[in-house]
């Protein structure tokens, strides 16, 4: 979709610009304005220092707030003029001057998205409509609210006295922070009434109980009294990121959602107090909104933004989270062109794990985390534990992360290689071997191991990924696991990095099958003359047991089944019932289930935080018995070993084993799987 930047009337709600690009997508908007301000000036909104007056007091101090937020990914601009009433403004010392505010205000926000589309690419212009959002706020009392809000709703749209004309109004009115559904429907319903009104979105602050669940305003009802008022998007906003969460959940099942006759929308803060083991804190940063923001998505939402405290550095992640959710959407690339793709019995030479996954046998894998840094030990200890794990037989894989939660990490294929440099002149007598592996090289010995490196498409655009499988086939790499990835995750002194997102897990599969495995590239031409041209990958693919959309996660992986995956490796289920979705689709595919070595109760609180995995209390329970760190390695290690016997006891196809923090415990648990 194009992005607008010229100036417009702002279209009827039933043939809104808006409206169409939330049924398409998802809309992210910015965060919060006030917070922003007082982080700029020190200052609280008071006489003599009116947050709204700034509109036209101070604009380049407005401009800088809505340039940092479209620069760090936001494609709908809140007004400054969520006080810009009479009323509010006159407590403040302000007159008369509602509609030149609310003017002001728009117009700062058409011209920022004017600014920021001048120093972009035609195809970043082109890549985002963008849309102003009239911000408008609650007022305390019982005046009628067509006494409060008349000047401040005719100058938003564009019909106020002040300056009317083309350009002068807003894409969409948002009504947010309302506390009182009685007030708020009639303000949706006086609005909606105004000539040229664009769609009007509305925002309520609820509150829910922690203790019981329970909602000051029952979600149920505030959509559909908020529908019949004629409100085309209900949401939540000023409210923790676990309640707009809950909202969205509850809010989805209702018949009015389910029609299409509202969308859904939630800009939380970012904050909430919760007790966390011995301590009272907000786990809320920049990457648990862009969690937040993907889940929002998962379940629905259609205009996600901020509320209080949420500034540029939770908008890029938020950015980054919801564009990881749209990768994919890469439109005409050839796959196939007639050719027929190699099948399991020429993957089945890739490797030990690929010979006993197709021959049906239990396979083992053991995820490696790649270096950060130059340090040669971390490599030769990695090296040695991977021949370890040859010469006992524990192992048939190691598989690599690629960018693990978005830190830039030594890439998987540059580790493979450095793994098979350091240990080719190695002799395996060194690991405690005997007899003929006496006279085997380190060499011999990793030809034994499979490597699977992870791929995200994060990094990549179409052409790098084509060139780096083709440059993996070409150095012996065989086995692929395709995952989207993780959006960028940088230190606070670490330049920012963009993520690409040409391709999700599902469309490089689809490719690599279908095209590289059949002998052509992307664009359907032959990769060589010789007999045999295609690649023969054994591909992978990930699933998450505890996603929040647990239909939407079975009908992606159904997805990449079709599309050519030959096994799935699940993220870690402490909540093994998670695993009972997967009996249909275990029957039909090989499901390699993930058990991860937890080594501590602050390892436990930490993982707990990694998307798509839960972990329930009686895990920390368990190592909450143990004031004594060993005694809670010893007890990580023995949930673990049960865990893994239990995948094989059950008949699962394969253990993925994830030990990031213990090394070590991997022999341990192996051996015991072994007994």
């Amino acid at each position: 979709m194009a992005m607008s930047t010229s100036p417009q009337q702002p279209q009827p709600a039933n043939n809104s610009r808006f409206l169409n690009a939330l049924r398409s997508g998802v809309v992210l908007g910015d965060g919060a304005t006030g917070s922003l301000l007082f982080e700029m000036t020190g200052r609280l909104s008071e006489r003599n220092h009116v947050y709204e007056a700034l509109n036209i007091e101070n604009p380049d101090l407005v401009r800088q707030v809505h340039l940092s937020h479209l620069q760090a990914g936001a494609t709908a601009l809140k007004t400054n003029t969520f006080g810009a009433n009479e009323p509010s403004l006159a407590r403040l010392g302000i007159t008369g001057k509602a509609a030149e505010i609310n003017h002001a205000g728009v117009r700062l926000a058409r011209e920022s998205l004017e600014q920021f589309a001048e120093a972009e690419t035609p195809d970043q212009a082109n890549s985002h409509e963008r849309f102003v959002l009239g911000s408008v706020g609650p007022v305390l009392g019982d005046e009628p609210v067509e006494d409060i809000y008349d000047s401040q709703l005719r100058a938003l749209i564009g019909a106020g006295r002040q300056n009317p004309g083309p350009g002068s109004g807003v894409d969409a009115l948002l009504f947010e922070t309302f506390e009182s559904l009685e007030r708020a429907t009639a303000l949706v319903r006086f609005a909606t009434d105004i000539e040229n009104c664009p769609p009007v979105v509305l925002h309520m602050s609820l509150r829910q109980r922690r203790r019981d669940g329970a909602w000051n305003i029952e979600p149920a009802e505030y959509v559909a009294r908020a529908a019949e008022a004629g409100a085309s998007v209900v949401g939540v906003n000023c409210c923790a990121p676990w309640e707009a969460e809950a909202f969205v959940r509850l809010a989805k099942e209702t018949p009015e959602v389910k029609s299409g006759a509202v969308m859904l929308s939630a800009m939380p803060n970012a904050g909430g107090f919760e007790r966390i083991g011995h301590r009272f804190m907000s786990r809320v940063n920049p990457e648990f909104m862009g969690r937040t923001a993907r889940t929002l998505s998962d379940d629905g939402a259609r205009l996600i933004g901020g509320c209080c405290e949420v500034h540029g550095d939770h908008i890029r992640e938020m950015s980054g989270f919801l564009r990881s959710r749209q990768a994919g959407i890469l439109g005409e690339v050839n796959a196939g062109a007639g050719r027929e793709p190699v099948g399991p019995e020429r993957k089945s030479a890739n490797g030990t794990f690929s010979k006993k996954l197709f021959a049906g046998e239990f396979v083992v894998s053991v995820e490696m985390l790649p270096p950060r840094g130059t340090g040669p030990k971390q490599l030769r200890d990695k090296a040695e534990l991977v021949l370890r794990l040859a010469v006992s037989g524990l192992a048939d894989a190691v598989d690599v992360t690629d960018g693990s939660r978005g830190i830039p990490l030594m890439p998987p294929g540059d580790f493979i290689q450095s793994i098979k440099e350091i240990t080719a002149g190695g002799r395996a007598v060194r690991y405690g071997t005997n007899i003929e592996s006496e006279r085997m090289t380190g060499s011999d010995l990793i030809s034994s191991i499979e490597f699977i490196p992870h791929f995200t498409s994060r990094d990549l655009n179409l052409m790098a990924v084509q060139s780096r499988l083709i440059g993996y086939h070409s150095r012996g790499i065989h086995n692929v696991l395709f995952v989207t990835g993780d959006p960028p995750k940088m230190s606070p002194t670490y330049p920012r990095s963009t993520a690409v997102f040409d391709l999700d897990s599902t469309r490089m599969i689809e490719l690599a099958h279908g095209s590289l495995n059949a002998g052509v590239d992307f664009g359907g031409q032959a990769l060589g003359r010789q007999k045999q041209p295609e690649t023969h990958f054994t591909m992978g693919t990930g699933f998450e047991p505890e996603a929040v959309d647990s239909e939407g996660e079975l009908a992606k992986l159904e997805r990449k089944l079709a599309a050519g995956a030959d096994y799935v490796m699940t993220q870690p289920a402490f909540n093994w019932d998670a695993l009972a979705q997967l009996e249909e689709v275990r029957k039909r595919s090989r499901i390699i289930v993930g058990v991860m070595v937890l080594t501590s109760l602050a390892h436990a609180e930490r993982f707990s935080q990694v998307p798509g995995v839960r972990v329930p209390q009686q895990v920390f329970d368990r190592f909450a018995r143990f004031d004594d760190e060993v005694d809670q390695r010893k007890s990580g290690l023995e949930l673990a070993i049960s865990q893994a016997e239990r995948v094989r006891d059950e008949g699962w196809s394969g253990l993925y084993l994830m030990s990031p923090a213990s090394a070590g415990a991997v022999p341990d648990v192996l051996g015991a799987l072994r007994g």
